[in-house]
């Protein structure tokens, strides 16, 4: 790539982040965590959705109809927040989660009382030393380091320890990134997008980037894989980025012509829920995934979406 598309990029990125801030910055430092305050468990929506804002602005709205960040982060904790840096790619191909968001979880969790914030993603084909390229021209390494988060290496064994995987059908054991074994809290916030071998990429896919041998799904079935990791480990707060949707061509696509804009943002803590609402907008049924399906039939969550309790917001 030469230097004009070089500093495209860093432009595109910045003008994103600093257009953010201008839009949700205010309601950041105001009324997000008061909005709903009071709320019990049972108060509390199994789903959120919000469409039309930026991403900032879209996640306030839902963290607050959530009950606030402090709901899922106490004073002193670690937090690991699991985006998808996956790809050397940059925001505007829809291959990574979107850094203005990434950047805002992070805010909210130091503002609910972290004590360290932790980015980190094994990315595909780390074993080549593309993880410095991908963190870094997907945006997500600077916004993440400009809301005081860690971003921690992937990209080696050393990191990983072996975990056994009670009940699953075909990934019995697994290794797991020591972060995710030390830290309190786990924020898992993918991109949504298409994906050649399972039709679509959401939530429960995107913990493939805490495990070091994710190329073994691939030919233990990868379907059952990404379900029979959530037994073993299921995040507190999942949040689907589908702001800017890769709608072909997945999961590294190519160019930002196969995204389309589609603003919508979906958090929950069911794991199974929130991808199987993730399929409508794609345009898709939860039954038409395979890891949904074998998800809810373990008992992981819910794919039915008349079971839930769910707020919907349409910003101006």
């Amino acid at each position: 790539m030469n230097e004009i598309k070089r500093h495209d990029r860093r432009e595109f990125i910045k003008k994103s982040l600093s257009m953010g801030a201008a839009a949700g910055g205010a309601i950041l430092t105001g009324m997000p965590e008061k909005l709903f305050a009071g709320q019990t468990a049972s108060d509390v929506p199994g789903l959120v959705a919000v469409k039309n804002g930026e991403p900032d602005a879209m996640f306030n709205k839902a963290i607050a109809a959530m009950g606030g960040m402090d709901r899922y982060v106490k004073k002193g904790q670690t937090v690991v927040v699991k985006p998808n840096i996956g790809w050397n790619k940059p925001p505007e191909v829809g291959a990574n989660t979107n850094p203005l968001l990434v950047k805002t979880v992070v805010e909210h969790c130091f503002q609910a009382g972290a004590k360290k914030v932790y980015v980190f993603d094994n990315v595909v084909y780390s074993s080549t030393g593309m993880a410095n390229q991908c963190y870094k021209n997907s945006g997500i390494e600077d916004a993440a380091k400009s809301a005081g988060a860690l971003v921690a290496p992937a990209d080696n064994q050393k990191y990983y320890h072996n975990v056994n995987i009670s009940g699953a059908e075909a990934l019995k054991k697994t290794a797991v990134h020591e972060l995710i074994l030390e830290s309190d809290v786990l924020i898992n916030i993918p991109v949504l997008k298409h994906h050649r071998g399972t039709h679509l990429t959401s939530a429960m896919k995107n913990l493939m980037g805490i495990v070091w041998n994710r190329l073994e799904y691939h030919y233990k079935n990868l379907d059952q894989c990404i379900a029979d990791f959530c037994l073993y480990k299921k995040p507190d707060l999942n949040i689907v980025d589908a702001y800017r949707v890769m709608m072909k061509d997945g999961p590294q696509g190519s160019v930002p012509e196969n995204a389309q804009l589609k603003k919508t943002l979906l958090i929950s803590e069911d794991i199974v829920a929130i991808d199987a609402a993730a399929t409508k907008i794609f345009g898709m049924k939860p039954e038409d995934i395979k890891y949904i399906k074998m998800a809810s039939e373990l008992g992981i969550g819910t794919m039915n979406l008349n079971k839930l309790k769910i707020k919907k917001f349409v910003m101006s």
